[in-house]
Formats: structure tokens, sequence, C-alpha cells
């Protein structure tokens, strides 16, 4: 193992046996998380109405504890963050980083109902085996983790693997964007489902569409997903009046239902 200092921080990395420091530096969760904290804990001194400004606490030491990688490149990694201030208290440091991800509210309305007509309203969700939640069937909302280029491009990108859709990604709209707004501490405009130990953030994106009401009934059971990467995933389609229901063990669905029934409610979504 290896240990050594951030630039430009009185911070110290040890890392695992199998990593470089330029592995570490390049990875973009890491990069994020890293400069979301710093930037934040930078507040603590400057904003005099910060709770903790007099006693600021402070990043001392990060251990790399595990990594898995997803061929050549790292996928997942298992850090602990000493953060401390002057008084001997600190803040809990075990987080799993695994980078940012999206959702997609996939919303379906036949399209012989009146023009701004808000009946007959349904979401796409998938059933697909989720091993860490030991299901097989588990249903929830189309998701995938954000790779290169734009959020709205990885959302467009995975409604077309998982739904078979072809979506621009202008014919998107960010729900968690219009619901949280921007504030002096920096931090993504998205739901974390996980903040207690997970870096995982996930904008959910919202596309409308009307289709004959015949394909409603088609997308049912229609088999999706990417085979070659181990991918199963079934089509459900359920009434957006259920998708509370319907998703109730998914965070993404019922981020998704909150955002998009308030939002309507508010006046900021027009559909």
């Amino acid at each position: 193992m290896s240990t050594f200092n951030l630039a430009g921080a009185d911070v110290s990395i040890k890392l695992v046996d199998d990593l470089t420091k330029d592995e570490l530096l390049k990875f973009p969760a890491f990069k994020n998380w890293i400069k979301t904290l710093q930037s934040n804990l930078s507040l603590q001194s400057t904003n005099q109405n910060h709770e903790f400004h007099k006693s600021p606490y402070s990043l001392k030491h990060i251990q790399i504890q595990a990594v898995d990688r997803f061929g050549p490149r790292i996928g997942f990694m298992k850090i602990h963050a000493t953060v401390t201030n002057a008084d001997g208290d600190f803040l809990p440091g075990a987080i799993f980083l695994r980078g940012a991800s999206v959702g997609m509210l996939v919303l379906l309305q036949p399209d012989d109902l009146p023009p701004n007509s808000q009946e007959e309203k349904h979401v796409l969700l998938t059933v697909q085996p989720r091993i860490a939640a030991g299901g097989l069937q588990f249903v929830e909302l189309p998701a995938g983790m954000v790779d290169d280029g734009t959020f709205k491009g990885s959302a467009s990108k995975e409604i077309e693997e998982e739904l078979g859709l072809k979506i621009h990604e202008d014919d998107l709209v960010n729900l968690t964007e219009l619901a949280i707004p921007e504030k002096e501490e920096i931090c993504p405009r998205a739901m974390f489902p996980s903040a207690g130990g997970c870096d995982e953030f996930i904008p959910i994106f919202l596309h409308e569409k009307r289709i004959p009401r015949q394909q409603l009934a088609e997308w049912t059971g229609k088999l999706t997903g990417l085979r070659e990467e181990g991918e199963k995933i079934t089509l459900k389609l359920v009434k957006l009046e259920d998708l509370w229901l319907e998703g109730a063990r998914d965070a993404k669905a019922l981020a998704a239902w909150a955002l998009y029934d308030g939002l309507k409610r508010s006046g900021k979504l027009e559909t």
C-alpha cells in the first residue's frame, strides 16, 4: 500500500495495492465527491452564519479500502474519510463511491384523447433481477449509470436501451432541477437514495409521449435491455396514479411520482 498527500490540501490518502494514484485522481466519482466536499467545507469559515463556523470541520485522511472494476476501468470504490474539528468531534465517513446515475419517468398516453388531456397517463417501468436487493423481479423506474457525456444524453441512451424508445435529449425535462433551487452549498440538484453512506445522485428526467391506444397494450411484457451485459428486462405499464404503489420499493419511482405531482400542483411544470 502507498500513501500520498492531496495536491493543495493537507489531506493524506492511503491506496490499496491494486490502485494507482493516477487511477484514483481520474476516477469521476472520486473527483466529483472530493471537489464537492472541499467546496462545502470551505463555507464554514467564509460564512459566519454557518452552523459549524466556530469550530469548523476539515478533511484529514482518506483510506481507499476496496475497488471493483468494470473491465479495465474502475466501477465502484469503498473509502473511509476522516473528517474532524478542533473539539475532537468527527463526522461519519464510511462511503461507497459509484458516481452519478439517471432516472427516467416516461409517460405514455393514447393519442385519441383531446389535446392537453391529463387522463389515462401510463408509466413505463422495468422488471429485472436485482441481486443486491435479493430479488429476481424488482420493479423500478428505468435508470442507468452516467459514464460519459451529459445527464440528458445518458438518460436518452438509457431510454433507448431499456425501453426501445428513441428520444432526443432536448425532449427531456429535468424534474429535480425544476424542484431544487440553487443554494450557497454546492451539491448536485438530484435525488440521493442513500446519502448516509453512498455518493450516488440521480436526476429524474421526464418524457411524455402520445401513442396509438393499441400500442399501449403491446408494451407490457416486452423484453428489452442489453443481453450481452447481462440485462434481462421486462417492461411493465402502470397507471400514473398507481405509480406510488407499483414502485413502492424503488426510491427513483417514489421520487419521480412526488416530483411530478408537486411540480404540477405548484405550476412549475406545464404538460
